[in-house]
Order: structure tokens, then C-alpha cells, then sequence
């Protein structure tokens, strides 16, 4: 299992300068991945491409971008530029959002979730191979399109996918799923087990599954837990987070953290590379003095 790190779920301000300065703490610490929420501040693409140019082997990419107000055409053309960018080191992480942001924000419609997937696909996979495409769906339209971009391979490209038929995608069309507020029987008996079903249905690889959990290394994980309550508490709130907390049995989202000692947090992530994910991203939370390099310098030994 591949270990990095996770930036911007914590909602925490920051500027380009100290987000690639957490890049390059975990390249340093010998950490395989970084990745970027993208929520109301950078944008998550154009942010991790600078991160990997001041970087040389850390691998990064988005979780996740929003596909609603972006043409996947032009999604599709932001991350062949981040791969050339980047020696080959970006991963596009995309997914739906949620109804809440998508029609009470944007003021778009968030019919058909799935449907807009399948057809966001059908569009980005094939231009970020380099292949022409001409597609007419229900939701977009795609003519005499190919994209020439020198310098980058194919894209992988993984989606937020924690519903059956999202899954499904995840493991047929795309190359993996990005998961977050997933608890360990669920990702190994729901997340993993439906995806890499999926994949090998479609004769596809063996998909990525980077899951991505809040950890706090410390030595009062009762303190931790109350103020890790009101940072998550939102969760309780997206119906497709929630379906996945009450299907691990949680009763609030701290209950999907890593939160205690280095021996606590060994045990957490052995178990979840047992349930088979293939890319552990800890979303380091900053709540006591030093939080983020102790944590990173951690990692970095497990």
C-alpha cells in the first residue's frame, strides 16, 4: 500500500507557497502521494501541477475536482497539460460533489448523477489517451476534438465513487475510486470488493483505491476527538458520506479518524491495508504544536 497525504479537508487557509511546502515535506519524508481537495479557495489542478514542478518523484493529483461546472472537454485538456507538466505525475481525481453545492451554489441541475458520470467519461477518457472523439449524449456534446499534448502519457484518471453504480464506473471505465469518510469493513466489504469485481469483469488492471482519512497523531486523543467533532461535524450532513458512516455502524464522522499514539495509528493503518486499498492518504489535521511534520516523519516509518 502507497502512503501520502491529503491537503484541504481540513478547510484551513493556505497559501500556494505553504501547500507545496507540504508537498515537499511528504516527497522529502519519502511519501508516494499528495492530493488536493477542490473546494472554495486554489484551484486543485493548476495548485498540485506547481507542487509537482518544485517536487522531482511524489506523485499528485486532485480529490476532487468537480465535474458539474466544468465541460469534461476542457477538464480533460487542464490534466494532459498537468501530465506534461509534470514528468507524468498527475492523477485526475474527479467527482459529482453533492446536490447541495451543485444546484444551491452553482445553480445547476444535479439530475441523473450517474448518468452525468458515464457521459463526463465517455468524453474525458478518450482525449486524455489522445484518441479524436466526436460524441453526442444527453448532457454533452463533443465534435472533432483531439487534443495534442507532446510530453503526456494517458491519464489516470480515478472518481469519488462510493454508491454501487459509481463503483461500478470507477472499476469499468475509470482507472479507480478516491474514497473519504469510509470505514474499514466497508471498504473492504462494499468499496473494494464491488470495484475490483467491476474492473475484472471489464478485463481491466487491478483500480486504484485511495482512501483517505483524517489522522491526528497524539497522546490525548480524548481532546483530539472534541475538537476533531466540530471540524467533521458537515459530513453528518452529505447524504452520500452519511450512507457510508451509518453503514460502518459510526455515529459521528470522528469515528472514521486515526486518532491516538504511533502505536493506535499503526493499527489503524494496517487494517486498512488489509481491507485492500492500494493508496492510504492521511489528511493530517493541525491540532497540536508540529502536527503536520511529526505526523509526515511517522508515516514515513510505517
Amino acid at each position: 500500500m502507497r502512503k501520502g497525504i491529503m491537503i484541504g479537508s481540513d478547510r484551513k487557509s493556505r497559501t500556494i507557497e505553504e501547500i507545496i511546502g507540504l508537498v515537499q515535506a511528504a516527497e522529502t519524508a519519502g511519501l508516494d502521494s499528495a492530493w488536493m481537495a477542490n473546494i472554495f479557495g486554489f484551484d486543485a489542478i493548476m495548485t498540485m501541477t506547481l507542487a509537482a514542478r518544485a517536487t522531482k518523484s511524489i506523485r499528485v493529483g486532485t480529490a476532487v475536482t468537480p465535474t458539474y461546472p466544468r465541460h469534461p472537454a476542457a477538464i480533460a485538456q487542464q490534466a494532459v497539460t498537468a501530465a506534461a507538466a509534470t514528468d507524468n505525475r498527475f492523477i485526475l481525481g474527479i467527482g459529482l460533489s453533492h446536490q447541495r453545492v451543485i444546484e444551491g451554489v452553482y445553480g445547476l441541475s444535479y439530475d441523473k448523477p450517474a448518468k452525468h458520470m458515464r457521459e463526463y467519461l465517455d468524453v474525458v477518457m478518450p482525449l486524455i489517451s489522445g484518441q479524436p472523439i466526436n460524441y453526442e449524449g444527453e448532457q454533452y456534446t463533443t465534435r472533432g476534438i483531439q487534443l495534442d499534448a507532446p510530453g503526456a502519457d494517458k491519464v489516470p484518471v480515478i472518481i469519488a465513487a462510493l454508491g454501487p453504480i459509481m463503483l461500478k464506473l470507477a472499476g469499468s471505465v475509470a482507472d479507480g475510486t478516491n474514497t473519504w469518510m469510509v470505514g474499514p469493513r466497508t471498504m473492504e466489504e462494499h468499496i473494494v470488493k464491488t470495484i475490483n469485481h467491476a474492473a475484472k469483469t471489464a478485463g481491466k488492471p487491478t483500480p486504484m483505491v485511495v482512501g483517505n482519512f483524517p489522522v491526528v497523531l497524539t497522546n490525548d486523543p480524548d481532546g483530539v476527538r472534541t475538537k476533531l467533532h466540530e471540524l467533521l461535524a458537515i459530513y453528518n450532513e452529505l447524504p452520500s458520506y452519511k450512507s457510508m458512516l451509518d453503514k460502518e455502524g459510526y455515529d459521528s464522522p470522528v469515528d472514521a479518524a486515526l486518532i491516538g499514539d504511533e502505536a493506535a495509528l499503526r493499527k489503524g493503518i494496517a487494517r486498512i491495508k488489509d481491507c485492500g486499498v492500494t493508496d492510504f492518504g492521511a489528511a493530517i489535521y493541525d491540532l497540536e504544536d508540529d502536527a503536520f511534520q511529526k505526523t509526515v516523519d511517522f508515516l514515513a516509518t510505517v
